[in-house]
């Protein structure tokens, strides 16, 4: 099985794909994604969202790591996926599922489902300009607002020469309401298209994991929110590894503040750790009543006071 993680635009950067790949054996990682108007973007811009470039294209624990694409324009992503692919990105993966209104509307992401022969078109110029032995893959949904419209997307993804596609298993529509999942139109794609699938959505434990698999007849997963409220879901969905304690998850907390603060986006780390107790307390009731403590806080220094004071009383109790 390969577990793959996936973007998460403002929430999995390069910090956190550093630190959840130390702790899971992911198989790969997705950028959030760059946005491709109509100019070939400068080096800067690759390193900045993905400074795993300047490594071979690989996390510090090995793992491979992908660079995204989002546009409209297939010269335009076409060279700067060969640019990226140049820089050391490990593949290109192409944005077809961002249900963001601000992309949407500026013509980019999950609107491009209306538009099958314009995927054809962008995934065609983007695997011609890129190096064969790089793979490039399409992120998807099931449609805009009909799941049937998949197969049309599927048939164009693969036509055009694409290595993989990721498929989360809902229309944009439907958003991300737990209800509306519907695994079964993946495994009715992957006896329409030859065109190796990836399946995503609603994956939160073990039992999620065993149960798309079989639902899917994929051999394939994407984690993204689940990766966030169990720090170790890689090894609990391809391992089924024991969840991490709370008292892990307090140190992974600061260990995440140190690569905050002494990273580039040190100023945001109020809002970034915030961030991740909103998904952590699905998981962590000790989260929820901790994020109480924090939430009104905006320096980093009486935040990391409050994660250590917590990891000592917790250390007293056991």
């Amino acid at each position: 099985m390969r577990v793959i993680l996936g973007p998460m635009e403002g929430v999995l950067d390069h910090l956190m794909r550093e630190m959840l790949t130390e702790i899971n054996d992911y198989d790969l990682c997705v950028t959030e994604f760059i946005r491709i108007i109509d100019s070939l973007q400068p080096n800067s811009v690759f390193y900045r969202l993905c400074p795993e470039l300047h490594h071979g294209g690989k996390t510090r624990s090995g793992t491979p790591v992908r660079v995204q694409l989002l546009g409209q324009d297939p010269q335009w992503m076409a060279e700067n996926a060969h640019r990226a692919c140049n820089l050391g990105s490990a593949g290109i993966d192409i944005n077809f599922g961002c249900p963001a209104k601000a992309v949407n509307k500026s013509r980019g992401g999950a609107v491009l489902l209306k538009e099958p022969e314009l995927i054809y078109q962008i995934v065609k110029a983007t695997r011609a300009a890129v190096n064969p032995t790089k793979p490039v893959t399409a992120k998807v949904r099931l449609g805009w607002d009909d799941p049937q419209q998949c197969f049309e997307i599927a048939d164009a993804i693969a036509r055009a020469g694409a290595d993989e596609m990721v498929i989360h298993a809902r229309t944009k529509d439907d958003g991300y309401k737990a209800d509306t999942i519907k695994w079964d139109y993946i495994r009715q794609l992957r006896q329409h298209v030859t065109l190796p699938i990836i399946a995503n959505g609603e994956v939160w434990n073990h039992a999620d994991g065993q149960a798309c698999l079989t639902a899917t007849n994929t051999d394939a997963l994407m984690v993204c929110r689940g990766a966030l409220n169990l720090p170790n879901l890689g090894n609990v969905v391809k391992y089924n590894q024991a969840p991490m304690t709370w008292e892990q998850v307090l140190a992974l907390l600061l260990t995440y503040s140190q690569f905050e603060i002494k990273g580039d986006k040190g100023l945001y780390y109020p809002n970034r750790v915030k961030q991740w107790f909103a998904y952590l307390r699905h998981q962590y009731p000790q989260a929820k009543v901790l994020f109480t403590d924090i939430r009104c806080l905006n320096k980093a220094t009486p935040i990391i006071e409050r994660l250590e004071l917590a990891q000592q009383q917790l250390s007293l109790t056991v």
